[in-house]
């Protein structure tokens, strides 16, 4: 790459290619852009970061991991802990000093680095970090409660294990001399008051000035960014490093007060994180160097065993005394703990900083956290599934709905599968049609269900159906195309259109091999139109004296089959691929049509 311009767009189409091609084979990115990194840097050559950059590298970094974690403490509810919050804050507090110490005497011991050293290297190490814990919780499908302990304490912990990493340096960089820990106090009551107070008063301030509309919509995005990197900057300039405490504190305080529009700026930031993670995980990979990569012989890995396999079950135990969590659940808690681009930044940026002073072992922090991260996001995403199955601390089945729409018609069938048992989740991006589908106790996603925001965010535990229906051809079929690599065959379905060649040929090209729902003319708008009439979705207990034909006669085929629910509540949906077929002792779903002679009247039970 000879010149920046080049440089940067081909940084851009690198990251793209790792994000598809992880997207295709279904691992988290990062592994796939570190190994794009280490390959465009230390290994071809292509890549020097810090010629690219210069004194700018750093800066950036710094500003890119501060919008990284605001947005991801913006998905932040505390209602989501459900009783759970003991356990994640005994995990990103004494949990993470704990994890720090094990990992500083792993380092002494094992790697053979001064207690100075060792005690940096083993602070680095305690994040976790969202933007490698997601993917993983989203392909894992844990029980829920699991998922957001997990999910809380892999974005809380990127701001507390980044300030103690901070500290230690500070201890270290004063090099044991008389006055150093009550330095070292007094700028940890320094952090803690800039982060918790600036954030506090950022987050309401900033949080009335979106609720009062003193800013048009259009400007949101634009400004909330600005606002995070403004208090970021602040933050730091008045302590290093605790602008992430700050902007973490923004996020959750936005997302917890009542009447703030988050959801455009949600979807905004999400597009941006992608772009960041992407080209910061590129960046700091290509900065190793072939002798970084060669001082990773058996000490390393050894480290390595003593902080996934002692460290992290013993942190996990203590911090769960007490709870009414289970051994088996605990189990999948001590195994998840991938390291991300926090972990990356923070060891890019001390070891610079520490080889500078001439600090011994320095040269050892980057290739260590970096053999941490890959090795711990490689092993994790390939056996979390099979552990978590072998533990019995997934989800059952996914029987539940996943539903596009929250129009009249999306409502009126959720209703009735919910009543039936089973999960459901609606997703628009229509305000008053999602405010009417909450008001009616559906669980609703307000944003674009084919985002990048969606994809981590949206809670799918116990979803196993996709089901169209929006009034929009192109955002049903696109919604189709996306889950039909999510959802097994046969559970997304395409929703049937206004019956004219161009259609047909478009379906057949684009999405031929998607089952119609329910019939071939069961088009939006003929569902609408019957919802508007007064049309019903009524459930039938079947027998042998109420079959499909006599329960089809009585109301004069008047109906059209929708579901059908076995004994075991097990439930098929009608498409044009496969016959419904109802038998005795099942319950069928059907919408009953005004015009039916036996509209209005009791259902068999």
């Amino acid at each position: 790459m000879q010149t920046p311009a080049i440089a940067l767009t081909g940084i851009g189409l690198l990251a793209l290619l790792c994000q598809w091609t992880a997207w295709r084979i279904r691992l988290p990115a990062i592994l796939l852009l570190l190994i794009a990194g280490i390959f465009v840097g230390p290994v071809g050559h292509l890549l020097d970061p810090d010629a690219l950059f210069g004194d700018l590298l750093f800066p950036l970094v710094s500003l890119a991991v501060a919008v990284i974690l605001f947005e991801g403490s913006l998905t932040l509810n505390i209602k989501d802990l459900r009783g759970h919050g003991p356990t994640v804050w005994h995990l990103v507090t004494w949990g993470a000093l704990l994890t720090a110490i094990i990992g500083s005497v792993a380092a002494h011991y094992i790697l053979g680095l001064s207690w100075q050293m060792a005690s940096v290297l083993g602070a680095v190490l305690v994040v976790t970090g969202p933007t490698v814990v997601s993917p993983l919780l989203r392909t894992l499908r844990a029980r829920e409660h699991l998922t957001q302990i997990l999910r809380w304490e892999g974005i809380l912990i990127d701001p507390i294990g980044a300030i103690g990493a901070v500290l230690v340096y500070e201890f270290v960089a004063l090099g044991y001399t008389e006055g150093a820990a009550s330095h070292t106090l007094l700028l940890f009551g320094k952090t803690l008051l800039i982060g918790f107070g600036l954030g506090s008063l950022g987050g309401y301030a900033w949080g009335q000035i979106l609720r009062r509309r003193w800013l048009p919509p259009r400007l949101h995005s634009f400004g909330t960014l600005m606002m995070v990197l403004t208090l970021f900057t602040t933050s730091d300039v008045l302590f290093h490093e605790s602008g992430l405490l700050t902007v973490t504190v923004v996020g959750i305080w936005l997302a917890n007060m009542r009447g703030v529009p988050t959801d455009e700026i949600l979807e905004f930031k999400e597009t941006l994180t992608i772009l960041l993670i992407s080209g910061l995980f590129i960046l700091l990979a290509a900065r190793l160097t072939v002798d970084q990569l060669a001082l990773l012989s058996w000490p390393a890995w050894g480290f390595l065993g003593v902080l996934v396999w002692l460290g992290r079950p013993l942190v996990v135990w203590l911090c769960t005394l007490g709870s009414d969590l289970h051994w088996r659940e605990k189990a999948l808690l001590a195994w998840l703990c991938p390291r991300g681009i926090v972990a990356a930044a923070v060891a890019s940026l001390f070891a610079l900083k520490l080889e500078e002073i001439g600090v011994a072992g320095a040269e050892m922090l980057v290739p260590v956290a970096f053999l941490t991260i890959i090795t711990t996001v490689v092993l994790q995403s390939l056996l979390s599934r099979p552990i978590a199955r072998m533990l019995g601390v997934v989800e059952p089945p996914p029987s539940g709905f996943l539903i596009l729409g929250a129009n009249s018609v999306a409502r009126a069938i959720a209703l009735e599968l919910q009543e039936a048992g089973f999960r459901v989740r609606l997703a628009d991006t229509d305000w008053e049609a999602t405010q009417e589908a909450r008001m009616a106790g559906l669980p609703v996603y307000y944003g674009n269900l084919l985002s990048h925001h969606a994809d981590r965010h949206m809670d799918l535990t116990g979803i196993g159906h996709l089901l169209p229906l929006s009034p929009y051809r192109e955002l049903n079929n696109l919604a189709a195309l996306h889950y039909a690599q999510e959802f097994a065959y046969g559970k997304v379905f395409q929703l049937a259109e206004t019956r004219t060649r161009s259609d047909r040929h478009y379906r057949e090209q684009a999405l031929g091999h998607l089952p119609v729902l329910f019939e071939e003319n069961a088009t939006y708008a003929r569902l609408q139109e019957l919802i508007k009439q007064g049309a019903e979705l009524r459930s039938a207990h079947l027998t042998d004296e109420i079959t499909l034909e006599k329960y089809r006669a009585l109301h004069e085929d008047k109906l059209m089959p929708l579901f059908c629910i076995d004994a075991n509540e097990r439930i098929r949906v009608a498409n044009d691929e496969v016959p419904l077929d109802p038998q005795p002792g099942e319950t069928l779903i059907s919408l009953v049509y005004p015009e039916s002679p036996a509209f209005g009247r009791q259902e068999a039970a």
